[in-house]
C-alpha cells in the first residue's frame, strides 16, 4: 500500500502503518489538535458550566483543574500508538487481548459518535443564526436539517481522504479560527460579567456538588474524549526518529490549547451576552453585526473539521470492530448513524441535560479503559509486537496477546468493575448514582471508576508478566524512550 497523499483517499485502517510511510511529527500532532478543536462542538463546553448557575471564576477553575488532571493521564495514550503503529483501540489488545480490545473500540466509537453529533448539532445553529440574521433565511426546521446534511458531506469527504487532509486542515484552522476567537472576546469585552447567567441557583443544590459537575462534566471529560483518538495520528509518527519526550509535551500542549482555548471563549462570550439557555441566539442577539460572517465561518469550516476528526475516528473504529469492512466504507456508515443522532437530538432532546449525562455515563467507562492501557504501556515498558495485535484484523488466532480465548480476563475483570463503580457514583440531573451518598453527594465517578480500575488489575495481574516481544528493541527505540 502506497503512502497517503495530501489529494489522494488514505489506503490504511487499522492495519500497521509501515516505516517508510511514518513521517509525521509532533508539530502534526499540535496542528491536528488545536487546529480541529477550535469550533462550536468545543465552544459550547465552555457555556455548559454557566447553566449550572455557577459564576465565571468557579467555571473557570473548575474547568482548568478539571482539564489539566485528565490531560496527565490522557497525554501519554499518544506514546502507544507510537510504538504500534496502529490505532488505539487495536494497540489496547496489548493488555485486553486481541479480541478484549473491541472494548476500546466501542468505547472509542461511542465517544467519536457523540461528540460528532454535537459538533454538526451545535454548527447548524452557528450557519442558520447568522444567515437568518444576516439574509432573512427562514429559522426553521427545514433550514436546520438542509445545514446538518450539508456540514455532514462536508466532515465526511474529510474524513474519507483522511490523515494528511485532515493534518492541513488542522494547521489552517489553528490560525484562522485563533483570530476569530479573539475579534470575538474583542467585541463583548465591554458586555463581560461574571455573575451567574441564570436564576434558581446551583443545579444541585449547593456549590461544591455543582463545582464538582462541571470538573468533571466540562473539565475531566474533555481530554477523555481522546483517549482513542489521540493514537488516529501518533501512528504516523516513527519512534526510530523523534522522541517521546517530545511527542509527550507536543500532544499536552496541544490538548491543552485545543481545549482550553474554544472553551474558555465559550465561557467568555456566555457571561458577556448572558446566554443562559441559548447560547448561539445570545452571542448572536449581543454580537455587532461585523462578527456575524466570523461566526459563520466557524459553524462552516470549524465544524467540518471538527466532525472530519471524529468521524475518521469512527470509521477507524467500526474497520476495527467489522475487519471485513473497509475504512472508507466504515466512515461512510457511521457518519449516516451520526447524522441520524443530530436529527433526533434537534427534534427530541434537552440538549444541556443530554450532552451532560452523556459525557459523565461515557466518561466513567472510558476512563478505567484508559488507565487500564496505560498501566499496560509501562508494564511493558513501551515494547509491542505490532504483528501481534493484528492477529483479530487477520481473522485468524493465536500470539502473544492471545491470552484466554482472546480475552484477558484480569484487564476485563478490572474494566467493569472500574465502569460499574464509576457509572453508581455519577450524578446528573437525569440519573443519580445510588452510592452517591458515600462520597458526600459529590460526583468522582471518573477518580473513582479510574482508581478502582487500577487497584483492581494491578492486584489481579501482580503474579503475571505483562506480554512482550522476545526480540530487544533497537538502540534508536531504547534512546527515545
Amino acid at each position: 500500500m502506497g503512502e497517503p497523499t495530501s489529494t489522494g483517499i488514505e489506503v490504511h485502517g487499522v492495519d500497521t502503518i509501515p516505516e517508510s510511510e511514518r513521517t509525521a511529527g509532533p508539530r502534526d500532532v499540535v496542528s491536528i489538535l488545536v487546529g480541529t478543536n477550535l469550533c462550536l462542538g468545543l465552544v459550547i463546553f465552555g457555556w455548559l458550566p454557566a447553566t449550572f448557575g455557577l459564576s465565571f471564576w468557579a467555571c473557570l477553575t473548575a474547568q482548568v483543574a478539571g482539564t489539566f488532571l485528565a490531560i496527565a493521564l490522557v497525554a501519554p495514550m499518544a506514546l502507544i500508538s507510537m510504538r504500534t503503529g496502529t490505532n488505539l483501540s487495536t494497540s489496547s489488545g496489548a493488555s485486553f487481548g486481541v479480541r478484549g480490545r473491541l472494548v476500546g473500540s466501542v468505547i472509542g466509537l461511542l465517544l467519536s459518535l457523540g461528540y460528532a453529533s454535537l459538533t454538526i448539532w451545535t454548527g447548524g445553529a452557528a450557519v442558520v443564526e447568522p444567515l437568518a440574521e444576516l439574509f432573512g433565511l427562514p429559522n426553521s426546521s427545514v433550514s436546520y436539517v438542509l445545514v446538518y446534511a450539508l456540514l455532514a458531506a462536508g466532515a465526511v469527504f474529510v474524513a474519507v481522504f483522511g490523515y494528511r487532509v485532515l493534518t492541513r486542515l488542522g494547521s489552517w484552522l489553528a490560525v484562522a479560527m485563533s483570530v476569530l476567537m479573539v475579534a470575538g472576546m474583542l467585541a463583548l469585552a465591554g458586555r463581560f460579567d461574571p455573575t451567574p447567567v441564570v436564576d434558581g441557583g446551583y443545579l444541585l443544590g449547593d456549590f461544591w456538588t455543582t463545582w464538582f459537575l462541571a470538573f468533571v462534566a466540562t473539565g475531566i471529560s474533555g481530554p477523555i474524549a481522546f483517549i482513542t483518538l489521540l493514537g488516529d495520528y501518533t501512528r504516523y509518527i516513527s519512534p526510530l526518529r523523534h522522541s517521546s519526550r517530545a511527542v509527550l509535551a507536543a500532544t499536552a500542549a496541544g490538548l491543552a490549547l485545543g481545549l482550553l482555548l474554544p472553551q474558555l471563549f465559550g465561557m467568555f462570550t456566555t457571561f458577556a451576552a448572558r446566554a443562559g439557555d441559548d447560547y448561539v441566539g445570545a452571542l448572536v442577539a449581543a454580537t455587532p453585526l461585523w462578527f456575524l460572517p466570523l461566526l459563520l465561518l466557524n459553524g462552516v469550516f470549524g465544524t467540518v473539521g471538527n466532525a472530519g476528526v471524529l468521524l475518521y475516528s469512527m470509521g477507524l473504529d467500526l474497520d476495527a470492530i467489522v475487519p471485513r469492512l473497509s475504512r472508507v466504507r466504515a466512515t461512510v456508515l457511521v457518519s449516516v448513524l451520526s447524522m441520524a443522532l443530530v436529527v433526533t437530538g434537534y427534534f427530541v432532546w434537552d440538549a444541556a441535560d443530554a450532552v451532560t449525562a452523556f459525557l459523565l455515563l461515557m466518561t466513567a467507562a472510558g476512563t478505567p479503559w484508559a488507565v487500564i492501557t496505560v498501566i499496560g504501556f509501562l508494564r511493558c515498558r513501551g515494547r509491542y509486537d505490532p504483528d501481534a495485535l493484528q492477529v483479530y484484523n487477520r481473522r485468524s488466532r493465536g500470539g502473544i496477546y492471545w491470552y484466554t480465548g482472546g480475552w484477558s480476563v484480569t484487564a476485563t475483570v478490572a474494566w467493569a468493575v472500574g465502569t460499574t463503580l464509576g457509572l453508581l457514583s455519577v450524578d446528573t440531573t437525569i440519573w443519580h448514582g445510588p452510592i452517591l451518598e458515600l462520597t458526600g453527594g459529590v460526583d468522582v465517578s471518573p477518580l473513582l471508576a479510574g482508581a478502582a480500575a487500577a487497584v483492581t488489575y494491578l492486584l489481579l495481574s501482580r503474579l503475571s508478566e505483562q506480554p512482550m516481544p522476545e526480540t530487544s528493541p533497537s538502540p534508536s527505540l531504547v534512546r527515545s524512550t
